[in-house]
């Protein structure tokens, strides 16, 4: 057996001698909460489809019970951010519930798009709880290639 063989036996021998036990940490979220400025209210995330047809790359998403002046929609060329928030209308004791599967409160999602975007051209409809963003494709000018004329 050549030497560099032996030293890389010899290395895994020793690595699977050394022993590491882990470490607890205490945490203290109220510390942590504070110190990212975090509130208490948790954050839903929303979820997406996302496809292109062939001008536009399209985002669609189900936020039934939200009110349109409820959503703020962030576009740039390259991203898009959805933030919103989905209102309880009454109150309902937790006693009473026999199965409680749906998000009440703020939610939000950004998403890096697969193309780059017209952020000024793009819309967003929202119908039947459905909320469709079509974000036109911006399609870059191909370098033209020029042919030199001899005078």
């Amino acid at each position: 057996m050549d030497d560099s063989k032996k030293d890389s036996r010899n290395i895994f021998m020793e690595l699977a001698k050394v022993r590491t036990q882990p470490t607890p940490i205490s945490v203290d979220s109220e510390e942590i909460s504070s110190a990212l400025d975090i509130d208490d209210e948790m954050e839903g995330q929303l979820t997406v489809d996302v496809y292109q047809d062939k001008d536009n790359i399209v985002v669609q998403s189900t936020v039934a019970g939200v009110e349109p002046d409820d959503l703020e929609i962030n576009i740039t060329n390259e991203s898009i951010t959805i933030h919103g928030r989905r209102e309880r209308k009454e109150t309902i004791e937790e006693k009473d519930y026999f199965y409680q599967e749906c998000f009440w409160g703020r939610f939000s999602r950004s998403i890096i798009l697969p193309a780059e975007v017209d952020s000024e051209r793009s819309v967003a409809s929202l119908k039947n709880g459905v909320l469709t963003v079509k974000m036109p494709k911006l399609e870059r000018r191909k370098a033209k290639k020029l042919k030199v004329k001899i005078d």
